[in-house]
């Protein structure tokens, strides 16, 4: 029997979105932050932010509080460089990684760790973030109604990227994250990897 903790084959979603706490976005935006993480640790799934403050935090804070495991990947050096001169929080996370790769790297690098990636609200790092994984064909989800980038990416790929297939827009957070499993356990069916949550 596998500890799930442990399991190789446990899923992981990147959470993108504005670090940000306030600004030009919904009011009930950091509750939806919540809700997204709280319900990708119901499904079984690590978060993974890029260790910053406003949206990503909040789903860390939801995962954790709904039992989740948090994963972080941050710009800094180290944890010195992290608190001190990015001013990044260390809370609501099991692990930060500090990768000394600077914000624009960081973005690629938060992208795959995720074995999908969820956006909300976001504003230009967030719409990088959203092209890294694009790129790279990896499942995504968006959640509309959270302003920012989210509520403007679907129009961007209808003129862009007509006819893509890894994308989802939902505006409810756990219809979002139960979709997006589900095209992770498609693509597990046809790689014929084992299902995250079966004991090998």
């Amino acid at each position: 029997m596998v500890d799930q903790l442990h399991n190789p084959f446990k899923r992981k979603i990147t959470v993108s979105g504005t670090a940000l706490s306030a600004g030009p976005f919904p009011p009930d935006m950091l509750q939806k932050a919540y809700a997204l993480g709280a319900a990708i640790a119901r499904a079984g799934a690590i978060t993974v932010t890029g260790a910053t403050t406003g949206a990503p935090q909040w789903a860390a804070k939801g995962a954790k509080e709904a039992g989740g495991f948090v994963l972080g990947l941050s710009p800094a050096l180290n944890i010195r460089h992290h608190v001190h001169t990015y001013k990044l929080p260390t809370d609501y996370h099991d692990i930060i990684i500090y990768t000394g790769a600077g914000y624009a790297a960081r973005d690629l690098l938060v992208t795959r760790a995720g074995d999908a990636m969820i956006s909300i609200a976001g504003r230009m790092g967030s719409l990088n973030e959203f092209t890294c994984a694009f790129q790279d064909k990896r499942p995504q989800g968006v959640l509309l109604q959270t302003g920012g980038i989210a509520d403007e990416i679907k129009a961007l790929l209808d003129k862009t990227n007509p006819g893509y297939s890894t994308v989802i827009f939902e505006t409810d957070p756990e219809i979002l994250v139960s979709k997006v499993m589900e095209m992770l356990a498609k693509e597990d069916e046809q790689l014929a990897i084992p299902p995250a949550q079966y004991d090998i």
